[in-house]
């Protein structure tokens, strides 16, 4: 069988080529995105394998189709690039790496907040050119504070318990509730407007839908307490970012930490540094101080990459033996 990996890296071959020594598929890599253009490279390919930033619309399934392609393999968990309606239709199936490593996005959601909040990248800056100054370095005490979680699935419940051994309250908004787990950890469910109204930290966990879809607009900011931290490292479109910038501005957001952003795609996983970037919107974030941007990165150690791996062509192989597929995406 031979997969297509598109929008690879050196570390996706790596990581790929290392675990399919006890798979034995014929894989071939691809520098550029899947896209219309170049999904004539599948023709003599069984699966695809496609990342966050692929498009896989109907145009490109209906190609995918034409070239006899039986399986569209998300080595993610997110799969709002892939039009299921448009792969059902045309008989082509889709699977995807639901949890890979809930404690790499967990630690570094927790990395984002205590970077932001002890100022360490301005800190480094100015030691290395010889500023020891504390001015401006001011944190605050992350005990007794309270943290608002929205979404509390894998990887909310990890960050959870590490933010309750800070000594933190938790408030968190769920659309199914773990009751269970809230009564073990000390975790109360609210409302979005008392968790925003309440919280000194807000991060967000739940997947992008209709319904969560620029969560964070004009409304929610002018609902949360001054100065809030803000984090955000599940989809970029859960913020509509013109309104976090009018929160930062108003400074009723007071930090804002991001390791996804709504118009990403152009940028993130790319060396752009030689070029001058022209969103205009990702510009003005860059240019404040208090906001840190990563570039989607929270995924990325050695365990999650492993894992990935694995996961991704366990599924292709689960797909073609006739198994039950585990991890299939459906409309």
């Amino acid at each position: 069988m031979r997969i297509a990996f598109f929008d690879t890296k050196e570390y996706d071959s790596t990581f790929f080529n290392k675990m399919n020594e006890s798979f034995g598929f014929e894989l071939k890599f691809y520098k550029g995105h899947l896209n219309i253009n170049n999904v004539m490279l599948t023709q003599k390919a069984d699966a695809v394998c496609v990342f966050v930033n692929d498009i896989v619309d109907r145009e490109v399934i209906a190609n995918l189709a034409i070239n006899k392609v039986k399986l569209i393999a998300l080595r993610c968990a997110g799969f709002n690039n892939v039009d299921l309606k448009a792969a059902k239709e045309y008989g082509i199936k889709v699977v995807r790496v639901p949890a890979y490593s809930p404690y790499a996005v967990a630690e570094h959601t927790v990395a984002l907040m205590m970077g932001l909040n002890r100022r360490i990248p301005r800190a480094t800056w100015r030691t290395r050119d010889g500023n020891f100054s504390l001015t401006g370095l001011l944190g605050f005490d992350m005990h007794d504070k309270t943290a608002g979680i929205i979404g509390t699935g894998k990887i909310a419940k990890i960050l959870i318990k590490i933010l309750r051994g800070f000594g933190m309250r938790i408030l968190a908004n769920d659309l199914y509730p773990d009751e269970q787990f809230a009564r073990e950890n000390q975790v109360q469910y609210t409302d979005l407007d008392t968790l925003y109204k309440e919280s000194d930290v807000i991060s967000l966990h739940c997947p992008l839908t209709p319904e969560t879809q620029y969560l964070i607009d004009d409304h929610a900011v002018q609902q949360m307490k001054p100065g809030v931290m803000l984090i955000n490292t599940s989809r970029g479109q859960l913020i509509n970012t013109e309104s976090l910038i009018e929160g930062l501005k108003s400074k009723r957001i007071g930090y804002a930490g991001l390791d996804v952003y709504e118009e990403e795609a152009g940028y993130f996983y790319e060396d752009k540094s030689d070029r001058i970037i022209d969103d205009d919107v990702l510009a003005r974030l860059l240019s404040f101080n208090n906001v840190i941007v990563t570039s989607h990165q929270a995924f990325f150690t050695k365990e999650a990459l492993s894992n990935i791996a694995n996961t991704t062509l366990q599924n292709v192989k689960d797909f073609f033996d006739g198994l039950e597929i585990v991890n299939e995406v459906k409309e």
